[in-house]
């Protein structure tokens, strides 16, 4: 498990370095054309490899970071049980969206990010589904635990905020990567919401809702009760995702942008943090872990005692 760990954090810290490094490329050294052409041959195809390329890398490095931390921590059924639907559906709606224009509107892929799957959508894009979804769900499912609602209740309501939170990462995500210098895809017509259709909203969180409803079926009702800790590495991720759509719509587009990245701040940033911080202290998830050991070691002996030794028991308990 320790080497599992180690993994991950490697994958980790690689794909906040991809994100980094893409930021730097497109903000700061395609925009200097002189920059480019001072570097040698060698360096100019090295640059060229990794802008072309880069897209697909940090998207790997995230679903294997997410990929690793769910079989880590969920164990194998719920990680699968989580990424194959998240996949497959998204895969499905990204497909008839870019044939139909529903559910997201009229949009195509340009080049960046990969093989296209018929042409159409890039293997990568239900990878991002999958790790910034489950990253959502994860967030809000052991966030909602300690409040007193029915069990089905709190499912539903992790659902809908999963869905909440990964639209909200939209937000600055779309602007980014449609309407700037350097864009991966294109709406064949601009929305009334910041150059989105309003549709395209409604599309993220009606499939985010259908994949996360899907993976919950299979998840059931039992607790999520993770610690802090154990809900750093989601965070992190969507942490880091927003930073990379936000700090390019804000640093390429104009000042009319700064809303569309309020509002992802407001509706997926901090209630993140909030679902982080409300889930149970280390110190107390410690506690539980130990007190639920106690518990399978001192009941068989218990089984075995008699009524004098438990009145013992219990009155030294």
């Amino acid at each position: 498990m320790k080497q599992l760990m180690t993994i991950e954090r490697f994958c980790l810290i690689g794909h906040t370095l991809a994100l980094a490094f893409g930021l730097a490329g497109l903000l700061l050294v395609l925009p200097n054309a002189d920059f480019i052409q001072a570097l040698p041959p060698f360096g100019q195809t090295a640059f060229g490899w990794s802008m072309a390329n880069g897209g697909v890398g940090y998207i790997l490095l995230g679903a294997l970071t997410i990929a690793l931390y769910a079989y880590r921590t969920l164990g194998l059924q719920r990680w699968l049980a989580f990424m194959l639907p998240s996949v497959l559906l998204s895969l499905g709606s990204e497909l008839l969206g870019t044939s139909t224009g529903f559910p997201f509107g009229e949009y195509g892929y340009l080049s960046g990010l990969g093989y296209k799957i018929a042409g159409l959508v890039p293997f990568t894009i239900p990878l991002s589904w999958f790790y910034v979804g489950l990253a959502c769900y994860v967030l809000a499912r052991a966030g909602l635990e300690k409040i007193h609602l029915p069990e089905w209740a709190r499912v539903m309501g992790a659902i809908a905020l999963g869905s909440v939170l990964l639209t909200a990462w939209d937000f600055v995500l779309d602007p980014a990567m449609s309407q700037t210098p350097y864009p991966f895809w294109e709406f064949k017509q601009l929305g009334a919401f910041f150059g989105m259709p309003y549709r395209n909203l409604s599309g993220w969180f009606g499939t985010g809702v259908v994949f996360m409803s899907v993976a919950s079926l299979f998840w059931g009702k039992a607790p999520l009760n993770f610690s802090r800790n154990q809900l750093t590495v989601p965070l992190a991720v969507y942490l880091i995702n927003f930073a990379f759509g936000a700090i390019i719509t804000v640093a390429e587009l104009d000042s009319r942008f700064w809303i569309p990245t309020a509002l992802s701040v407001l509706l997926g940033v901090v209630p993140a943090i909030v679902l982080w911080w409300t889930a149970t202290p280390p110190n107390d998830a410690t506690a539980q872990l130990e007190n639920v050991l106690q518990s399978s070691i001192q009941e068989p002996s218990r089984a075995e005692e008699t009524p004098v030794a438990s009145a013992g028991i219990s009155q030294k308990s």
